[in-house]
């Protein structure tokens, strides 16, 4: 058997990276749209808020896992 725990570690720590990367990119979306005068439903808000929900949703399910 191999020892794969330090791959596993690796993707972990890649995925919980890339995830954070995620969710502050869909704030900042959100925010640079509000700056601008974007309204409540302007796609900036929307695809910001799905991103942000995201990426914070697979942070969490990975940061909880295991």
């Amino acid at each position: 058997m191999t020892d794969d725990g330090g791959l596993r570690g690796l993707h972990r720590s890649s995925t919980l990276v890339l995830s954070a990367a995620m969710a502050v990119v869909g704030i900042v979306m959100v925010v640079v749209t509000l700056a601008n005068g974007g309204g409540v439903l302007a796609r900036g808000i929307v695809f910001g808020v799905l991103l942000a929900l995201a990426g914070g949703g697979r942070f969490y399910f990975t940061w909880s896992r295991v």
